[in-house]
């Protein structure tokens, strides 16, 4: 979970579907502004959505105004969408709460792929909502059910291959400088700017490696924007 800038005004369907009486809050515009802002990626779990879908931050359960209220739609994975549904509407709304401050992400690669997600918030006003917003993402990452652990599992094993490439970047960094190799060391610091960017997938388990180390935090901390 990223940091995101919503853009506004609110899509225009949402006003003129709320006053129908079957109005719909995942109109193509909704959709595109929300891929746009989102940059493609579930906001709970940072994969780019090839099932996406129209999330509610806060449940509407009938109420109209939760329900096209632009600030309360989201981008989701089926896989996220499905575990929170109506279980976790007080958790922190990344587009609204600096989320990087308040949680920290780790892989562990060995004996298999493990994800620990970690309350690090120490705001008396929102450390309950990072607490279970904390809850809600191992769940994520780690499943809940049988069927369920397949789609973490394959989550986690993205999350790996995202890592290792990002190490390997900084490895041939940190080389290429040894070596002085001008061209190559402009090439690997573009592809780990990029990758700590918020375009990247699972860029918070990229950042959380840099700001883990203070040597690396030194040279590449630049790169991590709010």
């Amino acid at each position: 979970m990223i940091k995101i800038t919503r853009s506004y005004p609110a899509p225009e369907s949402l006003e003129k579907e709320k006053a129908k009486k079957s109005g719909t809050y995942n109109k193509d515009d909704v959709v595109k502004r929300l891929e746009k802002d989102f940059y493609g990626k579930c906001y709970l779990c940072e994969s780019l959505t090839t099932s996406s879908q129209v999330e509610h931050l806060k449940s509407h359960r009938g109420d109209l105004d939760l329900k096209f209220d632009w600030e309360n739609l989201f981008l989701s994975c089926s896989h996220c969408n499905n575990i929170k549904l109506h279980n976790y509407d007080d958790i922190l709304d990344c587009t609204k709460e600096n989320v990087e401050e308040k949680i920290r992400y780790k892989m562990d690669p060995f004996p298999k792929a493990d994800v620990y997600v970690y309350c690090v918030d120490e705001d008396k006003n929102t450390i309950d909502k990072t607490n279970k917003t904390v809850e809600l993402l191992d769940k994520c990452y780690n499943g809940t059910t049988p069927l369920k652990n397949i789609d973490s599992n394959n989550i986690k094993e993205q999350i790996l291959e995202e890592i290792k490439k990002f190490q390997e970047y900084i490895e041939s960094y940190f080389e290429s400088l040894d070596l002085n190799y001008l061209d190559d060391i402009k090439y690997f610091e573009r592809k780990i700017k990029y990758s700590l960017s918020k375009k990247s997938k699972y860029t918070s388990f990229k950042r959380w490696i840099i700001k883990d180390n203070k040597n690396l935090d030194k040279v590449f901390g630049k790169y991590i924007d709010d």
